[in-house]
């Protein structure tokens, strides 16, 4: 196709909606025109973007009519809605919410590990949790050189995932615990501050978390791994504002040293490797926040498998876990002439 698509942000204002606008001027996605959707509260006011104000439209299905490309992030039930009616109108709906990521009909994809899945779409494309979205980025390269035969995940996940009510609770409860004050927390099962609560969503039958299976059932399905291949999760809520921190192990089938795992890392797009442990050089949530890299480093033998590798990555997830990917989805679709 070679007229420039027409663009939809469908929850422009929302907090990964700014994100979104942010990213698609950042990285100068090509389009011929562009609009902004959102719930009747926010129809009729204005926003800006590349220095142009825009009025904000109401999301009704109607509204689709002569977009080409809509970048959703306003919440499952209303992908749900949408997304159908979209599609009917001729739009690729890429959908920020978890409504239909697992659905076998529609292509989950980290841009850079998976985009000959986006060749599969029938109309709608899924952008991966946060936590899933930069583990592939690490996890692709090693499993090309040495095949992934086990993998184990500890995430570390800060607040900002939860949402501004959860950004406030931090804040709110720290300056409450500092002052010696006492704090009713809402946004967690238990106060936030100077703790870690190795809860994240609902309790599922087999004693996971809903997070930590989308963890697993996601990476299964964006790396193409098979059934046959152990996977476990274990997300943990930390006192942290932005970027999420994961732990991994990996048992491959091939063998393959520290040294060369590291010189894949350092050769893979949208990753960098910081792993300099005695100069105190490894990534944390600080350095990482409002970058587009997967930072990795403590990359190491494993000492509980043969052929493992320990490592520790950390990313913003506001940006890698959900707008920068959701902008990368559209530009690879783009590219592609996938609309």
């Amino acid at each position: 196709m070679t007229n420039l698509p027409v663009i939809g942000v469908l929850g422009a204002t929302g907090v990964v909606g700014r994100e979104i606008l942010k990213i698609l001027a950042e990285l100068n996605v090509p389009y011929s025109d562009i609009k902004f959707l959102a719930s009747s509260r926010s129809a009729g006011k204005e926003i800006e973007f590349k220095g142009e104000k825009h009025t904000i439209i109401e999301a009704t299905p109607e509204a689709f009519e002569g977009i080409n490309i809509i970048l959703a992030s306003a919440g499952g039930s209303t992908s749900l809605a949408m997304a159908p009616e979209a599609v009917k109108r001729g739009c690729v709906f890429i959908d920020n919410s978890s409504a239909y990521r697992m659905d076998p009909e529609v292509p989950l994809v980290i841009v850079g590990v998976n985009d000959e899945d986006l060749r599969k779409h029938k109309g709608i494309i899924a952008n991966p949790n946060c936590s899933t979205s930069q583990l592939m980025l690490v996890l692709k390269p090693l499993d090309e050189e040495a095949k992934i035969k086990r993998l184990i995940v500890s995430t570390y996940q800060a607040v900002s995932g939860a949402g501004l009510k959860a950004i406030n609770e931090l804040r709110d409860n720290t300056e409450a615990a500092l002052k010696g004050e006492k704090f009713e927390n809402q946004a967690f099962k238990y106060e936030i501050a100077f703790n870690v609560i190795p809860q994240i969503d609902t309790f599922v039958e087999n004693g996971y978390t809903k997070e930590e299976m989308k963890v697993t059932n996601e990476t299964r399905k964006i790396m193409h791994l098979a059934d046959s291949v152990p996977i476990s999760c274990t997300a943990v809520r930390v006192p942290v504002f932005n970027s999420h921190s994961e732990a991994a192990t990996i048992e491959f089938e091939k063998p393959i040293t520290p040294e060369r795992a590291r010189e894949v890392l350092e050769a893979a797009w949208g990753v960098e490797v910081l792993d300099n442990p005695q100069e105190f050089v490894y990534p944390t949530p600080k350095h990482t926040a409002g970058k587009d890299p997967v930072y990795v480093g403590r990359i190491r033998k494993s000492i509980a498998f043969d052929n493992g590798i320990d490592l520790f990555c950390v990313a913003d997830n506001l940006r890698i876990g959900a707008a920068l990917n959701t902008v990368r989805i559209a530009k690879r679709v783009i590219e592609m002439g996938l609309y």
